[in-house]
């Protein structure tokens, strides 16, 4: 019986693969846009100090609350909109919004506007991942979605590996010009504005192509007594409430694990700037390739190896998997901060970003795996929400805050690396194998009741 009244048998069937693939494709490329546009701060922390005269904290701020709170905010209704109405429009408004706004950030002439800038960033890039995720689980079939979500999520490294390449050839490409340059109506940019500028472009290029995307049938509805459960707001409420503490205590334990990739990722340029002596396009080359290539390798590895697990009927897999990622990170990303030798120090790097890649794709997936079709889009929002807030907030602005207020010093930059390790790899760590029992119990009950 169609889930949906009218939706006849061909209409519920999984669409051609072929074209699922190609839609996977379009959306990882979205993905990889939006991290660039999101992370091509960190590589211009210098700059950006220097012309606008600002500190640490600040810094801090511009790179993860300015962005993440509205980010975060602006998720909730969005990923409800996922729920209800045409996926592609609402991730096509939402890429206009971001890329307007990334060359806004090119445009800012303080703080305060640029403040304002990576607001709206983040408000646009809101509209992606909860639409995206669910677009994907209805494009395959359940035992199929293993890959198309591993390369959706790919382009979280890819998109901040390109962030340092591409952004260190810009920046070496306009220094190189001169100190700034005058483009007609805009007049004089610095080398960040100008990077700010270039980087906006292939998301607009994108809003185009989305229009070839078509909205697929929705599957995997949770169904009680042989009817589609309801989504609305009291179902939805009551259906997370039942469920809490798999969800509460699995995202505080992955948005720690974020927060010290993240805040490694804002801090590396400056650490190396700072500590080894390195100029800004040399870092971004190497430190780019690095993150595209190991935290690309993370993300197969950790979804490969928890694939097999789960095929050996671990249900917990995907929280085992991260675990074991967030141990290793913790070592290896703790090391590098320290080393005196830059070479060295990449060498670490290199492993640290492997094992910062692999709860990338595993908290997704561990989220779609305890949650019906019909709450999917706001379950992915909350996910981002909750761990964003965390991750992308205190990530960043920790280290600034240990330079500028507890070593006082901004060449103790190392320390306060090796700092945030340790402490959010060891909390993470254990709040992780605190929430394996509770997954395992909502995971058992939600799919006794799936169709």
């Amino acid at each position: 019986m169609p889930t949906n009244p009218g939706e006849n048998s061909a209409e519920q069937a999984y669409p051609n693969p072929t074209y699922a693939w190609y839609v996977v494709v379009i959306l990882f490329l979205a993905f990889v846009v939006s991290y660039i546009d999101r992370q091509i701060i960190s590589l211009l922390v210098e700059p950006i100090k220097a012309d606008l005269g600002i500190s640490d904290t600040q810094i801090g701020l511009l790179q993860g609350f300015a962005f993440t709170v509205f980010y975060t905010f602006a998720g909730i209704p969005l990923g409800r909109l996922a729920d209800k109405k045409n996926r592609k429009v609402i991730i096509a408004v939402g890429m206009f919004l971001w890329s307007i706004m990334t060359a806004m950030c090119g445009l800012a002439r303080s703080f305060t506007t640029l403040f304002i800038a990576r607001i709206g960033v983040g408000v646009g890039e809101a509209s992606l991942s909860p639409a995206a995720n669910s677009l994907i689980s209805d494009y395959f079939p359940k035992d199929k979605r293993g890959k198309p979500v591993a390369l959706y999520f790919m382009g979280v490294y890819v998109g901040v590996g390109l962030s340092f390449i591409l952004g260190g050839l810009v920046v070496g490409m306009v220094s190189n010009a001169g100190d700034s340059i005058v483009l007609p109506l805009l007049g004089e940019l610095s080398a960040w504005q100008m990077t700010f500028l270039v980087v906006s472009l292939p998301g607009l290029l994108l809003v185009a192509i989305m229009a070839t995307i078509k909205e697929p049938f929705r599957h995997g509805m949770i169904t009680r007594d042989g009817k589609e459960v309801d989504s609305g707001l009291g179902a939805t409420r009551d259906f997370f409430m039942k469920h809490f503490k798999a969800y509460a205590i699995m995202f505080l334990g992955f948005g720690l694990a974020g927060a010290m990739a993240i805040g490694f990722f804002a801090w590396t340029t400056p650490l190396f700037n700072r500590i080894h002596g390195w100029e800004t396009a040399q870092i971004g080359l190497t430190f780019g390739s690095i993150i595209m290539v190991m935290g690309t390798l993370g993300i197969i590895l950790g979804g490969a190896v928890a694939d097999r697990l789960l095929q050996k009927g671990q249900q917990h897999a995907y929280l085992k998997v991260a675990i074991w990622a967030v141990m290793g990170a913790t070592v290896f990303a703790g090391s590098a901060a320290m080393v005196p030798n830059p070479y060295l120090a990449f060498a670490l790097l290199c492993p640290a970003v492997a094992c910062f890649g692999m709860p990338v794709a595993l908290a997704p997936a561990a989220v779609n795996y305890i949650t019906p079709n019909q709450f999917r889009g706001q379950a992915i929002a909350i996910y981002i929400f909750v761990v964003g807030m965390i991750n992308n907030v205190i990530g960043p602005i920790s280290v600034g805050v240990l330079n500028d207020y507890l070593f006082k010093d901004p060449m103790a930059i190392n320390l306060s690396m090796l700092t945030i390790a340790i402490v959010f790899g060891t909390i993470s760590s254990l709040i992780l194998a605190w929430s394996i029992k509770h997954y395992k119990h909502s995971a058992a009950e939600i799919q006794a009741n799936e169709e």
